[in-house]
């Protein structure tokens, strides 16, 4: 009986290699469906946190976030918003075609996100750029569409969203800077809360710079645009 040879060492790597692939691919979709598990849970439970929230929270000790549901927010600070970060919320499947050929003909300092791409970001995902999280980011936000109402998507982006430091959801900004709840915010407090987005560290709603000033009055022209043209009607019925 012949001896079983053992195998050379370019069939051993290449063996090695076989295993490895179909384990990451493995790992990936394993990754994937958990993800999509999630993106349907949250549907109905509100997130108690989020990835970069639980960083921060334990970066600075403690943060100010206090959970409200749409009810409870302003309709003119969700106008805001959506002038002030993606003014065809409701017309979009979650990607802003339009958007991202602007941002590809003047390059790298235009964003293209929509707000369904970043509650994807924020919620289920992490902070730092890279192409796996872009293409995650890419294959999870049409599932969001489908199955939570635009009123759901909103309604998870202004509680997860950073407005300062340590400073997480609509609520716990209103209540910071103006010192009321996101219910009773007016047309001029909601453009200045809106004009911190995207970058809201080193920023205060209560005391914008000139440019941050100028900012806020086009957000507040253009949420009264959204209003008066209809392309609130995803989220104001």
């Amino acid at each position: 009986m012949a001896k079983r040879s053992k195998p050379t060492g370019a069939k051993w790597w290449t063996g090695s290699l076989r295993v490895a692939r179909r384990w990451t691919i493995r790992a990936i979709l394993g990754l994937v469906g958990l993800l999509l598990l999630v993106v349907l849970v949250y549907r109905f439970v509100n997130p108690p946190f989020t990835p970069y929230i639980l960083s921060e929270r334990l970066r600075l000790g403690g943060i100010e976030r206090n959970w409200v549901p749409m009810d409870g927010i302003a309709p003119v600070m969700v106008r805001s918003a959506i002038a002030a970060e993606d003014a065809n919320f409701c017309r979009h499947w979650g990607f802003d075609v339009s958007e991202i050929r602007a941002a590809l003909e003047e390059g790298a300092g235009r964003g293209a996100s929509t707000i369904s791409q970043q509650v994807v970001k924020n919620v289920l995902l992490w902070q730092r750029r890279s192409w796996i999280r872009k293409a995650l980011e890419g294959l999870i936000t049409p599932v969001l569409e489908a199955v939570w109402p635009k009123r759901r998507i909103l309604e998870v982006y202004l509680n997860v969203i950073e407005f300062g430091e340590g400073v997480f959801g609509v609520d716990a900004a209103s209540r910071r800077y103006f010192g009321i709840p996101a219910s009773d915010l007016s047309v001029a407090q909601a453009a200045n809360l809106a004009a911190v987005l995207p970058d809201p560290k080193g920023r205060s709603a209560a005391d914008l710079s000139a440019n941050l000033t100028r900012r806020a009055a086009a957000i507040a022209d253009g949420a009264a645009t959204i209003r008066s043209d209809g392309r609130d009607d995803c989220f104001s019925g």
